[in-house]
């Protein structure tokens, strides 16, 4: 029988906290539960905040955030959930950044702390306490862990950089003009 040790208690309390948080954020916009919007308030929310199209935003941030919490939870499929989820994050932390840093001004550190949290358990690994251990780790290999974190980098930054085009547009056409 194995001893289970203080890093394996640690992870399952990391992912538990982190995915179950991620899960319930994800369900807000997906099904519109905890006090959430579902799809459709939060597509428009989405799109009026740059991401378009705004209902195809709502589902794939949903998604991220629901299904990579509840995986982050469970501890399977440790790296894409965790990529998943730091998606998410940074692409909710770019709404937010013109706030500052800290939540209480709606600023990105909340944001952040969820995407550094899943990013570093994607990185880790679950723990022995976990579906990935009991599975023997057959969706947690070492090169998914860079595979993983790379293409949701690569996918992040296209999306939030078209986002920022689309914001610079919608700047452009509401400023005045400077000479009559």
């Amino acid at each position: 029988m194995t001893c289970y040790d203080r890093r394996d208690l640690g992870l399952l309390l990391l992912r538990l906290g982190a995915g179950g948080v991620l899960a319930a954020h994800g369900a807000q916009k997906l099904f519109g539960w905890f006090g959430g919007h579902g799809l459709e308030g939060t597509g428009q929310f989405m799109e009026s905040v740059g991401y378009a199209p705004g209902k195809a935003s709502a589902t794939a941030a949903g998604l991220a955030e629901a299904g990579g919490g509840v995986l982050l939870a469970l501890g399977l499929a440790t790296p894409a959930a965790g990529a998943a989820a730091a998606g998410a994050m940074a692409g909710a932390s770019a709404v937010h950044a013109p706030n500052g840093f800290f939540n209480q001004g709606g600023g990105y550190e909340y944001a952040a702390t969820l995407g550094l949290t899943a990013a570093g358990l994607a990185i880790t690994g679950p723990g022995r306490l976990s579906l990935d251990h009991a599975l023997g780790h057959t969706v947690n290999q070492n090169w998914m862990v860079p595979t993983a974190l790379g293409v949701t980098a690569a996918v992040t930054a296209t999306v939030v950089g078209m986002r920022n085009r689309r914001l610079r547009k919608r700047e452009e056409g509401e400023q005045e003009a400077l000479f009559d």
